[in-house]
């Protein structure tokens, strides 16, 4: 029996079963369904452009900890998934693990979390943490529609806290969906992908 059928047996889902991994989460039900269409979008397409300075702007605002304003940059049905990844042999047909998430949010939830960033039983980031955001290697892809794109990026988080910690540095891979809403570009969808199986940073109190 190969992996793949071993993965199946087991009721883990192969890739095409499945929009994106987004839906199997507990909040998937609510997660907006748009996917990519064709070949990445030419780096001085506008749309493009726009989606990168998005990005850039967006890092900013969690480097400085503005999460009110970060806050505003999502829309109102807004799904933020991180599934926990896990190693599988080649040809498995999965490599997260159904049903866990580090994150798995809704506008609500996030809401609460930087919420309680701004009262005194926020331990984890009193004293706040250094951030740094890198965002690179970005393509963009067109979706059926116009009012919505589909954004690769790779980031890596630098974070320091205090005078004595070690540094930590997380890397992962992200697709978003970016939705036009009025006149502005909002994040509606986010799925991060870890880089490494087990997470060497104290806690996930950020955003990444």
């Amino acid at each position: 029996m190969t992996a793949a059928e071993q993965s199946r047996r087991a009721g883990f889902p192969r890739p095409h079963d499945a929009g994106g991994p987004w839906e199997l989460a507990v909040l998937g039900d609510h997660a907006p369904r748009h996917v990519r269409t064709g070949n990445p979008l030419p780096f001085n397409d506008v749309r493009h452009l726009q989606a990168h300075q998005f990005l850039v702007d967006e890092a900013y605002l969690l480097d400085a900890q503005h999460y009110t304003e970060w806050l505003d940059t999502l829309t109102e049905d807004i799904h933020y998934f991180m599934p926990v990844r896990v190693t599988t042999a080649s040809g498995a047909g999965f490599d997260t693990s159904p049903g866990m998430a580090h994150f798995d949010e809704n506008k609500y939830s996030l809401s609460r979390r930087v919420a309680r960033f701004q009262t005194e039983h926020a331990w984890t980031e009193d004293p706040p943490s250094r951030l740094r955001h890198h965002i690179t290697n970005v393509r963009t892809f067109a979706c059926v529609d116009d009012a919505h794109l589909i954004v690769e990026s790779a980031e890596l988080l630098f974070r320091s806290r205090g005078d004595v910690n070690e540094a930590a540095l997380i890397s992962c891979g992200r697709e978003d969906l970016l939705r036009l809403t009025g006149q502005r570009w909002k994040l509606a969808r986010r799925t991060i992908h870890l880089d490494e199986s087990v997470l060497r940073m104290q806690n996930l109190a950020v955003f990444l």
